[in-house]
């Protein structure tokens, strides 16, 4: 691929899917929670489906970490990713106490189509056919969406309910931004090295997870 600056691969897709991008970041759902309109049944509904959702990308980030630690040329990619995969114990039990607090039960939840969908493809990058460099990229495009998405919540000018603040500096903290930045700059590292089947390969992948991760946000608000 001639003409592309491969040490920013992950800059150059997001501008040549800036629509794209900004749909999954900006979606109404998140719009609303920032402006105090969102609907708390669309919040609800969230909060159950992401948790089944969580559970999922638990077996995905380690399939991630595997792969780091037969592949990578730096040793500190682990630590970075490690650094994810033991926060996700806590993030779970942080769902189970929001759930406790809306009165949403999680025991017998069953993930709507969307969601298994989702998941089904989370699964699918598992394989070992698929590199560690197209696993990273989508591990940090997974991450930085909902890292941007709550970050603007907490931005000037924000009117978010009282009993969201929680879940908006959850991942909108600069501790969170600090951990994708970091999967950025991995990403970056990889794909400048990779094939051309590889780049490519990662770029449908990516194209997939916006895709999903917009349809997850219509999900929460009751879109099929």
């Amino acid at each position: 691929m001639e003409g592309l600056d491969r040490g920013a691969m992950v800059d150059t897709w997001l501008k040549k899917y800036r629509l794209m991008y900004l749909g999954a970041i900006r979606h109404p759902f998140i719009l609303g929670i920032r402006d105090g309109s969102v609907d708390m049944s669309s919040f609800k509904r969230w909060l159950a489906q992401d948790y089944l959702f969580v559970r999922a990308f638990v077996a995905f980030l380690a399939s991630v970490l595997i792969k780091a630690w037969k592949e990578t040329e730096d040793n500190s990619d682990v630590d970075v990713i490690l650094a994810g995969v033991a926060a996700l114990n806590d993030e779970i039990a942080w769902f189970k106490k929001e759930a406790s607090k809306w009165d949403v039960t999680l025991d017998g939840v069953e993930a709507q189509k969307i969601n298994l969908d989702y998941c089904n493809f989370l699964e699918s990058l598992m394989s070992s056919d698929i590199s560690y460099t197209q696993s990273i990229t989508i591990l940090w495009a997974i991450e930085v969406i909902y890292q941007e998405s709550f970050a603007h919540c907490l931005e000037d000018g924000s009117k978010i309910p009282d009993e969201l603040k929680e879940t908006c500096n959850r991942w909108g903290n600069e501790s969170f931004g600090q951990y994708c930045l970091n999967l950025k700059n991995i990403a970056n590292r990889r794909l400048e090295k990779a094939s051309d089947d590889v780049l490519v390969k990662t770029e449908v992948s990516l194209l997939r997870i916006l895709e999903h991760e917009v349809e997850f946000w219509n999900m929460s608000q009751g879109a099929s």
